[in-house]
């Protein structure tokens, strides 16, 4: 029940997914729910991977890759994606920490937030129908190939943002920051049950070494993620977890449809 009240307290944070009343809610519960951000994904990649199979039944892969989409954002308010184009705008904008800062936290979109989104979405997009095109039979073998992608790739992609948490601390100073309760760290031992949860999808259902290859897409990319927030900010912000999750996703998607 405990492992269960952190899962829906993750899945309430991130989604617009309705919780039951009993589970509650604290800084700390949601501090220790960090473990179970890959498991949220699992839910959001099971979710468009089932649009995007059934949609792909009806119409050619690029209508059923948006209408995916669409149910990804659906699930999750554009969380992700608001932070992917606030921190484009606030890098791309800003010189010294503080105006980045400042621009993150502007409500507006400017130029580089918009033209990342265009960006990400149009090759996201891209790959999701590429994706299904790489499964065109119609049986439970194809559905399950599909699906190990887009659960890793949700999955995945969360568990790079924690590595980012794990490795930098939390630096903007306002307490109304929707981040700052989950910006306590993540200890070890979450992180290794968080990587396992990461991998589980796809190695059950039989991704095999592609699970590998969109494994260390997302470590890359966290990685980087790490570094450039060190250097430019010296720790992280909520928007940077969503620019990492975003990015992560691209690159486990990309690794997955690349030719063998």
């Amino acid at each position: 029940m405990h492992e269960l009240r952190l899962f829906l307290t993750a899945l309430q944070f991130f989604t617009r997914v309705p919780v039951p009343g009993w589970v509650g809610w604290s800084p700390a519960q949601l501090n220790a729910s960090a473990r179970h951000f890959p498991t949220v994904g699992w839910l959001v990649g099971a979710v468009s991977g089932a649009v995007l199979a059934g949609a792909g039944w009806l119409w050619p892969p690029l209508v059923a890759a948006l209408l995916a989409m669409a149910a990804g954002v659906w699930m999750t308010g554009g969380f992700h994606e608001d932070g992917l184009a606030d921190s484009c705008d606030g890098f791309g904008g800003g010189r010294e920490r503080d105006h980045v800062l400042a621009i993150m936290k502007d409500s507006r979109i400017g130029s580089y937030g918009a033209i990342a989104l265009v960006l990400a979405l149009g090759l996201k997009a891209a790959l999701l129908a590429e994706l299904l095109r790489q499964t065109p039979a119609l049986n439970w073998a194809a559905f399950g190939a599909l699906m190990a992608a887009m659960l890793s790739a949700h999955a995945l992609s969360r568990w790079a943002a924690l590595l980012v948490m794990a490795r930098l601390d939390y630096v903007r100073e306002d307490a109304l920051s929707k981040s700052k309760p989950i910006a306590q760290g993540v200890p070890l031992p979450a992180l290794a049950v968080a990587t396992v949860l990461a991998l589980l999808p796809g190695l059950l259902l039989g991704g095999g070494w592609r699970v590998g290859l969109a494994w260390l897409a997302a470590a890359v990319v966290g990685g980087l993620s790490i570094r450039f927030c060190r250097r430019r900010l010296g720790g992280y912000v909520g928007d940077a977890l969503g620019a990492t999750q975003q990015l992560a996703e691209l690159a486990v998607l990309l690794a997955w449809v690349a030719r063998a």
